[in-house]
């Protein structure tokens, strides 16, 4: 597929001209010290994006077949390329779990994406959901700043970029409302009122899907049937709720840079507008909205322990200026008890090949991508320094240093 580049690249920047010498760290405080986030920028009328959120024209290069409308009918042009899509109906059955099973197989090692149906989550819950998601970010500012937090140890906060003050690299085009499940614990009475009942539900579907994927991702992996549940790898949720506004210069910025998830495993719900993009075979492609579907996609945990058989890949987000977009992300992480447990490559699937990745825990790894932010690479694409199984060592003076800079949650 022809890839072009964006017209950003003949775009002048705004505000650069337009006084006295830009000053990045002044304007991002500014902004976050209204707390009203990008929605806040639109309901006041810009017409031209905060210097910030500007992106360099190589992030900016869209695939040929990107609608920049992204309306629900977008299938990704005329490529014979697409996401994979898993239908679920009658898993119990044994011809139907085995043809399910080396679907997932192929998906996981070959795009590290895939959608699924009829997967058991009634199209009420999810529509009440993303229905939340947009009443909570659309209401007036006034009644989302108690909810405004940078501090990461909050269990349910709103904010704008997790890694706004730290990140070097220009900002996303989003809001965000998160939820930090630990164990799958979180009282509802902590949730805000206009989404209260609508997560709590979800999060009940989400829960037991994860049980359904863990066990036929056990077994696309050729082992037992529990055997991912007997790691513990997916015991953890975090909920990540995007919300995307109309954006006056959409050739300008993304809504979520090009990225891999710090998870075991993503479940993600998307709206019908469209946008999240996935890097397969060196092309942007879109991963268009189905009625009724989920999208799934591999974890850069996932990637360690199965020595690369499943793949993370890169995604991102593209922003629209016509529909404001809205996400919502669970991602899956080991339990509590195993944040310091280390985990490595699963000996039944090296067969007599060397581990690429040395044992590592979540804590360790979660800090070093945190620290990082969402620079545009993988998690794992760092020249692979810090976890590749040829370092045996992370220095304590490195890993103390991603401890102090801890940030918060991204997603798509």
């Amino acid at each position: 597929m022809e890839v072009i580049i964006s017209s950003a690249a003949n775009s002048v920047p705004p505000d650069e001209d337009d006084g006295p010498i830009y000053n990045k760290a002044e304007q991002v405080k500014a902004f976050d010290e209204t707390k009203a986030g990008v929605k806040g920028l639109v309901d006041s009328g810009v017409t031209k994006i905060p210097t910030f959120f500007v992106h360099p024209p190589e992030n900016m290069q869209r695939s040929s077949s990107s609608n920049t409308s992204y309306s629900s009918s977008s299938s990704g042009g005329s490529s014979l390329l697409q996401v994979p899509v898993i239908d679920l109906e009658g898993i119990e059955s044994y011809g139907k779990r085995v043809k399910v099973i080396n679907e997932i197989r192929r998906a996981s090692e070959t795009w590290g994406f895939f959608q699924m149906i009829n997967h058991g989550v009634a199209v009420n819950v999810m529509d009440e959901m993303l229905g939340g998601v947009k009443r909570f970010h659309e209401q007036p500012h006034e009644m989302k700043m108690e909810w405004y937090s940078r501090d990461s140890k909050r269990r349910v906060r709103y904010f704008c970029n997790g890694d706004l003050l730290v990140n070097k690299s220009p900002a996303n085009w989003r809001d965000t409302l998160a939820f930090d499940f630990q164990d799958g614990q979180l009282d509802p009475s902590f949730y805000p009122h206009t989404c209260r009942e609508a997560v709590r539900e979800y999060m009940k579907n989400m829960i037991k899907m994860s049980k359904t994927i863990s066990e036929l991702l056990s077994e696309a992996l050729g082992l037992q049937r529990d055997y991912l549940s007997g790691l513990e790898c997916m015991e953890t949720e975090s909920l990540v709720c995007h919300y995307y506004p109309i954006c006056p210069q959409p050739h300008l910025t993304l809504g979520t840079t090009n990225h891999t998830d710090p998870s075991f495993l993503t479940i993600l719900l998307q709206d019908n507008v469209g946008g999240l993009q996935v890097l397969h075979q060196n092309q942007w492609l879109d991963v268009p909205p189905l009625e009724g579907a989920l999208v799934v996609n591999i974890g850069d945990f996932m990637q360690l322990i199965t020595n690369d058989k499943f793949r993370s890949v890169e995604h991102r987000v593209l922003v629209g200026g016509r529909r404001p977009r809205a996400s919502v992300a669970c991602f899956f992480y080991p339990s509590t008890a195993n944040n310091f447990k280390p985990y490595g490559a699963v000996k039944e699937l090296l067969s007599g090949n060397p581990p690429l990745y040395r044992e590592t825990h979540f804590s360790e790894y979660i800090a070093f991508f945190r620290s990082k932010g969402l620079d545009g690479k993988s998690g794992w694409k760092v020249e692979d320094t810090q976890f590749h199984h040829n370092i045996s060592h992370f220095h304590d003076s490195f890993y103390k240093q991603k401890i102090n800079t801890l940030v918060a949650h991204m997603g798509t």
